[in-house]
């Protein structure tokens, strides 16, 4: 009787399919509404600073085009022009000697401001806890204290019959200065504006500079000084170089306030004596009110934002360049 072989061949393991991706639920629509919440609660906020500080810019630009005076300012039928008011501004002789005093008076005042802060910044940081506690809420004071308060306080420290100076000095033998009107000599008043600025200006940067100054590591300082390091090479070599980036974010933010610094010189000086203390802000709202010409004025608060922001975006390429070495 024949043998049956009842082997078998080998079974292949099936592939089972690969299972189907799930479609995807549509979110329900409590879901969608919450996801738009964060929205609808920032959107105030965002309508509120596009028609505050966007609308006015927008504004100011279309009527630096325009020819805009007291009867278009009434009317309401101004006139495009086109480049019209900047050649009349850049003809202007006033125009370029005031531009150079504003890039004088900022830079005075940076100068002054940067080191000044970070000499404060250096000391707070040696200090112990009581004198560091004093010194930071000064700071703090002299930072919250009113701009037009301010300013009022130093024309009486300044003023020339009743002022503090003037009798401080007169005391001190120096008769010359018994009625001096400060406020009436131009280096006298551009001095007293710069000190203003630069008393207002260093809290805010002393305190931010101590804080970054608090995240350098002691090992650092403690490792230069066993190399032999001396305190100027100590902050040359390793504090500077830590805080490259904080040092340049305060200096653009001092070139930004000390650049459209208007408030003091305004009611301090109003600009005089003659054109002692006359920046660019100062030049564009006089232009616009003295001679009701807000077409020149617009202008040239455009040239005032146009050069501010050349001198920023020096600062931020330089910055820029600086972090790509170091990365």
């Amino acid at each position: 009787m024949p043998v049956v072989d009842q082997r078998t061949a080998p079974r292949t393991p099936r592939r089972r399919p690969a299972p189907r991706p799930a479609a995807r639920k549509a979110p329900p629509p409590r879901a969608r509404t919450q996801g738009l919440w964060p929205y609808a609660l920032i959107a105030p906020a965002v309508g509120g600073m596009l028609y505050l500080l966007v609308y006015p810019l927008v504004r100011a630009v279309l009527i630096s085009f325009q020819d805009f005076r007291l009867r278009q300012l009434i009317a309401g039928d101004a006139e495009f022009v086109g480049l019209r008011n900047y050649r009349t501004l850049l003809t202007d002789p006033r125009f370029w000697e005031v531009v150079r005093r504003t890039f004088l008076f900022m830079a005075v005042n940076v100068v002054l401001i940067m080191v000044i802060a970070t000499l404060v910044a250096l000391m707070v940081e040696r200090l112990g806890r009581i004198g560091r506690t004093v010194v930071l809420c000064s700071l703090v004071l002299a930072w919250a204290m009113p701009v037009v308060a301010a300013t009022t306080v130093f024309q009486w420290l300044f003023h020339s019959e009743f002022g503090i100076v003037n009798w401080s000095l007169t005391s001190l033998g120096l008769d010359s200065f018994d009625r001096y009107p400060w406020f009436a000599n131009g280096t006298a008043a551009f001095a007293i504006l710069v000190t203003l600025i630069v008393w207002q200006s260093v809290p805010f940067a002393a305190i931010t500079l101590y804080s970054a100054l608090t995240t350098v590591s002691p090992e650092l300082y403690e490792s230069a000084r066993l190399d032999g390091a001396g305190a100027a090479r100590i902050f040359r070599s390793v504090t500077f170089p830590m805080l490259r980036p904080i040092f340049l974010l305060v200096l653009s933010l001092e070139v930004i306030w000390t650049f459209k610094a208007f408030v003091q010189i305004w009611v301090m000086t109003r600009g005089g004596p003659g054109d002692a203390t006359t920046i660019l802000p100062v030049y564009a709202v006089q232009t616009a009110l003295s001679s009701q010409r807000y077409d020149l004025g617009s202008a040239a608060s455009m040239v005032t934002v146009v050069l501010m922001s050349g001198v920023l975006v020096l600062y931020f390429r330089q910055m820029l360049r600086q972090e790509d070495e170091t990365g």
